[in-house]
């Protein structure tokens, strides 16, 4: 199935006008059905790179003249929430919350993958215009009121995401084929939040953003699991009368149980 896709995506290379080079891309699926069993899923990015007629003819020249070749840029965000971080104290030698901070707008999920380690590809003046790096993902100016110490909360919330693999970034991920074919595997977490994951893929040269292009990833429940939530949210009186009833009968269950084990 890939590779039926990258023929297409060569034929629509083929197809497009000349001029600057261009990234197109693709997914080997663009939806993910979260279920009991549901342990993760991996996806394949893949796509092509097209450079135009005069960027071929001037490929000796460029080499010649040190210029560097297309690296690419591969980027998978989660729907975004809104999210209190706090800080624990010691009070009266007991910890305990003591300070917070509510953040607007942070990524359920984030994933960097390059084909070479990002500071040495891409200038910082890029990273942040186009909000590409993990710590780009979280805006400093929504930590409070800006301030130096609010500021900590958004570092302290991206380290405790990096240490749970919610934010990753990885080198080398993305596989350049002869400058224009690419792609790259990322491992989504079994713990995802439902809803759109968009993927950006950017085309870099000499520190620049040449080309990009968007796509997305759909994730929601299904099955039971859809069924459970839509009942909670939809009619929540009748999601706790059933809560209710599953209780009851769990616990009259074993507590029968329990009488044939002392009767035997």
């Amino acid at each position: 199935m890939a590779r039926a896709l990258l023929a297409g995506l060569l034929l629509m290379l083929g197809t497009l006008p000349l001029g600057a080079s261009e990234i197109i891309g693709a997914l080997s699926q663009n939806r993910v059905s979260l279920t009991a069993n549901f342990s993760g899923s991996e996806i394949l990015i893949f796509g092509a790179i097209r450079r135009s007629a005069d960027e071929v003819l001037a490929e000796a020249e460029a080499e010649a003249a040190g210029l560097e070749d297309f690296d690419v840029v591969v980027v998978i965000e989660g729907p975004r929430q809104r999210t209190e971080v706090w800080r624990k104290d010691r009070v009266a030698g007991i910890w305990m919350n003591v300070d917070s901070v509510l953040l607007a707008s942070v990524p359920s999920f984030y994933a960097v993958a390059t084909s070479a380690p990002l500071e040495e590809i891409l200038t910082p003046e890029e990273d942040q215009t186009y909000r590409i790096s993990p710590r780009q993902a979280i805006r400093a100016e929504q930590a409070g009121d800006g301030s130096p110490e609010a500021l900590l909360f958004a570092e302290a919330l991206l380290r405790i995401r990096e240490r749970s693999a919610h934010f990753m970034t990885l080198d080398r991920f993305v596989h350049v084929d002869e400058g224009i074919l690419f792609r790259a595997n990322v491992r989504l977490p079994a713990n995802l939040t439902e809803g759109a994951y968009t993927t950006r893929m950017y085309l870099v040269q000499s520190g620049q953003v040449v080309s990009q292009y968007r796509t997305a990833i759909f994730v929601r429940k299904d099955g039971l699991e859809r069924w459970l939530y839509e009942l909670a949210y939809e009619q929540p009186f009748v999601y706790g009368v059933l809560a209710l009833v599953i209780a009851l009968i769990a616990g009259w269950g074993a507590s029968a149980v329990f009488r044939l084990i002392r009767q035997s």
